[in-house]
């Protein structure tokens, strides 16, 4: 608009209105026309080559501006790419996640019904407990009451739970300072509580690490009628042992006794005759005195052997215990099926350097007794003139243990007889003849095992030796 006020202004003025050809007249007036045209042609080539640079330039800006676009364009196609890949990376991250999560959710509601179920499956084993279960918390206040201590106690879980235990039950025979002792040690406490004939407990009191509700979990086990079955079990054992030591006495008492009383009958007859022959009868008198003095020595082994019951285990060497028992054998040990220990072959290797360890001395010496009696009988079973008698004992030390090697090569022992040889007999025991009674050693198995901590066992094969290993340990 201003362009155009300017334009017209300029046509209305007085120079607008002049001879725009005047500079072109001649002097005479006319017109000089090839002035005009060649002013006209500069004027028209001038604009020309203006516009032609004006173009040229714009050309040049406007293909500038179209690298630049497309530079523009390409980054931005690049971005998008970019961004596009970076959200397509963020969903398949965003779909693993909630895969994982899923899953993770999925675990947690299994996990979570999983504890569930333990807990139910403890609190049903809880509630289930033959024993009292008491949980006291550090202040030794109740945390936990299970059907077995409302039974015993009488009292129910709803009135004691958050009370001191020794307010709600002063009967209770824990007593608070076994309770710090477990905090003390923060380990179990064992205590057995009874009164001898009425009844008995085992009281473990367990201390809780890291726990900021219960401090420590009581058990209570009555076991009062285990204690009397176990009892009644020893009793009947020890009158099974009993029975048959005394059995194993008589045996080697009666032999003696009864060739004793032969020869004073034979003395007595010789003396009603006639003529009897003195030497003849000094002899059998001699015999007789003999056998008075074996039966004699079994008695004093079995007062010996009754008078070391209370005892105190002893410091002593097993190669002088198993030499005792050998003189011993010599004395108590009877005529068996014309066998005499005399004639045995007793072999012994004992190791260098045995050290000695504490034991029952009279009561080994009775196992050795026992294992030595056992053998004669088996030798005494061979009936062959060119059999000889023999008893191999070897001592050798292993570690911390004694170990013992008894073996004799008389008669071997069956299958089923390996089986009962340790076994204390009864009255109803289908072998509980006077042989398989005499052959027992379950009072040797007793004093091995039970006495001595140690172990006892026997191999025996038809045709081979009959070997019995012994293991003692030394501490």
């Amino acid at each position: 608009m201003k362009k155009f006020i300017i334009t017209a202004s300029l046509l209305l003025s007085p120079f607008a209105t002049a001879d725009i050809f005047r500079v072109f007249r001649e002097d005479d007036g006319s017109t000089n026309w090839q002035w005009i045209a060649n002013f006209s042609s500069s004027i028209l080539i001038l604009a020309l080559t203006y516009t032609v640079l004006r173009l040229f330039v714009s050309r040049r800006q406007a293909h500038q501006y179209n690298n630049e676009l497309e530079e523009i364009r390409a980054q931005l196609e690049k971005r998008v790419l970019e961004r596009t890949a970076t959200l397509n990376e963020s969903n398949t991250l965003l779909s693993e996640s909630n895969k994982a999560l899923e899953a993770e959710i999925s675990e947690h509601l299994t996990t979570t019904s999983q504890l569930r179920q333990s807990e139910s499956y403890i609190s049903e084993i809880l509630q289930s407990m033959p024993l009292m279960l008491i949980g006291l918390n550090k202040d030794n206040q109740i945390t936990q009451w299970n059907p077995a201590a409302e039974e015993v106690s009488g009292l129910a879980a709803t009135k004691v739970i958050g009370k001191d235990l020794w307010k709600c039950y002063p009967e209770i025979t824990v007593t608070p300072n076994q309770i710090d002792e477990a905090h003390e040690k923060q380990s179990a406490v064992t205590i057995k509580y009874s009164q001898r004939g009425q009844f008995h407990f085992d009281i473990t009191i367990y201390p809780l690490k890291d726990q900021s509700v219960t401090g420590v979990v009581l058990l209570i086990d009555d076991i009062t009628q285990r204690v009397n079955s176990e009892t009644m079990l020893i009793q009947r054992d020890k009158m099974s042992l009993m029975g048959e030591m005394a059995s194993t006495m008589a045996h080697d008492i009666n032999i003696p006794l009864r060739e004793m009383l032969k020869s004073v009958k034979t003395a007595r007859q010789g003396l009603t005759d006639e003529s009897f022959d003195a030497v003849a009868l000094g002899e059998t008198l001699e015999d007789s005195v003999i056998r008075g003095q074996q039966a004699k020595s079994v008695i004093e082994n079995l007062l010996d052997f009754s008078g070391s019951g209370g005892d105190a285990k002893s410091i002593a060497s097993i190669a002088d215990i198993i030499e005792h028992s050998i003189e011993l054998a010599e004395d108590v040990l009877s005529v068996t099926s014309g066998l005499r220990f005399q004639d045995v072959d007793v072999k012994r290797e004992y190791a260098d350097d045995l050290p000695d360890f504490p034991c029952y001395t009279t009561e080994l010496q009775q196992v050795f007794l026992s294992l030595i009696r056992h053998a004669c009988a088996a030798l005494g079973q061979i009936d062959d003139i060119d059999h000889s008698p023999c008893i191999r004992i070897a001592v050798t030390q292993l570690y911390d243990d004694i170990w013992i090697r008894f073996q004799h090569n008389g008669e071997t022992l069956s299958d089923e007889e390996q089986q009962y040889i340790f076994e204390p007999f009864a009255s109803q025991d289908k072998h509980n003849d006077q042989k398989s009674m005499g052959q027992r050693l379950s009072f040797t198995h007793f004093i091995i095992t039970e006495q001595h901590h140690g172990q006892i066992a026997v191999v025996s094969d038809n045709g081979n030796e009959t070997i019995f290993s012994i293991q003692l340990p030394l501490k």
